[in-house]
């Protein structure tokens, strides 16, 4: 007997269906916290494993048990400030209005953008709405293979007033994922999704197959719609690229943050990836993506509380 009703494959909540501008994940808004500190951090995808954890939480039914859940390990190396922007709004957005660059930025910088001969200005203008910390990637000290860095705006929390000398504080120093985050905190992570090419409407949108004796395709849609309005609607599933979006994934949890070390990651390193060289981040659950793509990690939207988490044995 055939169904009554059928939910409608492939979300509309996306619309349109749209492929991301650039590999690297736009932030489109920043949390608003007290403190004056940096709100994101990017990292780049290993891949996936299992660990077997145990629930710190003394309230817990499952507290004295052990149990295996999937977790995400992200490579996390240091990045270099490149400069400071200072941003005034207006009824379009935020126009930028003056930029600090900083004099020890990295050289590699000169792959990815054509850098200015001279600093334009040094000093923190009088009128400004909004700071963000202009910062790249170190790829190269990575085994991923590629040298040309990423650049990525980073936005500060706390008080106006103190955000711009606490965006120059850091130019003389690289920023390390220990300074933005810590352990069994929750986290939003922004990143580009795997791209599938130019798929039909089965794979694209869930559609089941014709019957046997059905006219001509199988594997296509029954009908565009009616004869009124004489157009095709939206909504309804055509053949087209797919993947390759920009999304976020709100409230993934930290369970760990730790140097390299042989005891937890291989020598051999990770299929598709490589060597793991620098600080490393193990996520609870998976996170968008293929592996060597690079994730914006941002404190959370929308905080809530959570367990907290000890991991007995990570299984590779």
């Amino acid at each position: 007997m055939p169904r009554a009703h059928k939910s409608r494959s492939g979300s509309l909540q996306y619309w349109p269906r749209k492929r991301a501008q650039k590999e690297t994940a736009r932030v489109r808004s920043w949390p608003k916290v007290n403190k004056t500190v940096l709100l994101g951090f990017p990292a780049y995808k290993v891949g996936m494993t299992h660990a077997q954890v145990q629930i710190n939480n003394p309230h817990s039914r499952l507290k004295n048990d052990l149990f295996s859940i999937p977790v995400t390990i992200l490579e996390c190396p240091s990045i270099k400030p490149f400069s400071l922007r200072f941003y005034k709004k207006t009824p379009y957005g935020l126009k930028a209005v003056s930029e600090i660059l900083n004099k020890n930025f990295d050289k590699d910088l000169t792959r990815r953008l054509r850098l200015p001969k001279k600093q334009i200005t040094s000093e923190i203008p009088k009128d400004y709405d909004e700071v963000r910390l202009i910062c790249s990637t170190q790829p190269k000290i990575t085994s991923i293979g590629k040298k040309k860095p990423e650049v990525l705006e980073l936005g500060i929390g706390g008080p106006l007033e103190s955000k711009a000398e606490y965006g120059k504080s850091w130019f003389d120093k690289e920023v390390k994922v220990v300074d933005v985050f810590k352990n069994n905190q929750l986290i939003d992570v922004h990143g580009v999704t795997k791209g599938k090419g130019f798929q039909g409407t089965i794979k694209r949108f869930g559609l089941s197959l014709k019957a046997k004796k059905s006219e001509k395709k199988k594997r296509s849609t029954g009908n565009l719609g009616a004869v009124t309005p004489s157009k095709v609607l939206y909504t309804v599933p055509q053949a087209g690229k797919m993947g390759y979006h920009l999304r976020t994934e709100v409230n993934k949890q930290i369970l760990k943050i730790e140097p390299y070390s042989k005891e937890t990651i291989p020598e051999y390193g990770f299929r598709h990836y490589g060597l793991v060289k620098n600080t490393y981040l193990i996520l609870k659950g998976s996170v968008s993506g293929p592996r060597k793509r690079l994730l914006t990690l941002t404190q959370p939207m929308r905080n809530k509380k959570v367990y907290t988490y000890e991991i007995k044995r990570i299984v590779l």
